[in-house]
């Protein structure tokens, strides 16, 4: 059982007056102040399963924020050091393949027959026969040998050093500052020895005296180095090699060769004002210096 209506009006009207009052066009109306979403880019929440969303693109406002700043690498010690002071195909090329030439003379000088190594040597030396026959020659193979071999302190010596030196001034350079060494000092004990057989005072033997090896050569850029550094590497590198030397002309065993090892590392100080110049051309700070950790990029606000 269905009653009528309350208000008693009748349901045909009603139906017309809401039906007018939905077809009527609305009016904006003025917005309240609702609070403006304005929270921080990091808090915004992204929308789950919605791809490629980015952050701040739910908000109407706010600033993107910057990327995160990569952090440096930190290099070792002891791994930056072994990796500077050897020589590289890429960083040191010449010291490396001059190095290797060493390697494998040593190697046939250790490993071949006795009577081919002498005869080598021999043919090597730059003595005053020699000397006066092919110049050109025997200075450039003499200086393929070590003497002592791999192990000796020369040998040794020539790695630290010359790495040392290429690093700072390039390898033309330091090539030219070993061969400065190595040619002038060696003329320098030879041509008095040659000039006393004339004279009288050695016998004609010392005409033959073998003499080979590369370490005139390292005794200039050990002087050539030290100009390179640091004060405090500086004099204690120059006094520890230089008390060596005095001590083996003390010892008077090879004088010619000790007073060519003096003259080598003195023509290597001399070369300070060169290697210096060179230096600051190539934009290096003296002594050890470690590289810069590369500077983080900043965000402009």
């Amino acid at each position: 059982m269905t009653g009528a209506p309350a208000t008693g009006v009748p349901v045909a009207e009603t139906s017309a007056a809401v039906a007018a009052v939905a077809d009527a066009p609305v009016a904006d109306a003025p917005v309240a102040d609702a609070p403006v979403f304005d929270a921080p880019v990091s808090d915004v929440p992204l929308l789950d399963g919605v791809p490629r969303q980015r952050r701040g693109s739910c908000a109407g406002r706010g600033r993107t924020s910057p990327p995160p700043s990569p952090r440096p690498v930190a290099i070792r010690p002891s791994r930056w050091l072994s990796w500077r002071l050897l020589p590289t195909p890429t960083g040191t090329p010449f010291t490396f393949g001059y190095a290797a030439v060493l390697v494998v003379t040593s190697l046939v000088a250790k490993y071949a027959n006795p009577s081919l190594v002498h005869a080598l040597h021999q043919a090597s030396s730059t003595d005053v026969a020699h000397l006066v026959r092919t110049p050109v020659l025997v200075l450039v193979a003499s200086a393929l040998w070590i003497a002592g071999g791999m192990v000796s302190p020369y040998a040794i010596g020539f790695l630290l050093v010359l790495t040392a030196l290429e690093r700072r001034i390039g390898g033309a350079r330091t090539a030219g500052v070993f061969l400065l060494g190595h040619v002038i000092a060696t003329l320098a004990t030879e041509v008095p020895v040659g000039l006393a057989v004339l004279a009288g005072q050695l016998p004609d033997s010392s005409l033959h005296r073998l003499d080979y090896g590369v370490s005139f050569g390292v005794a200039a850029s050990v002087g050539a180095l030290a100009g390179l550094l640091t004060p405090w590497l500086r004099w204690p590198l120059l006094i520890t090699f230089g008390g060596t030397l005095v001590a083996d002309l003390i010892a008077f065993t090879d004088p010619m060769t000790n007073w060519g090892h003096v003259m080598a590392l003195a023509i290597g100080v001399a070369a300070w004002p060169l290697v210096r110049r060179q230096q600051r051309a190539r934009g290096r700070s003296p002594g050890w210096a470690r590289p810069q950790s590369p500077p983080s990029p900043t965000t402009a606000e």
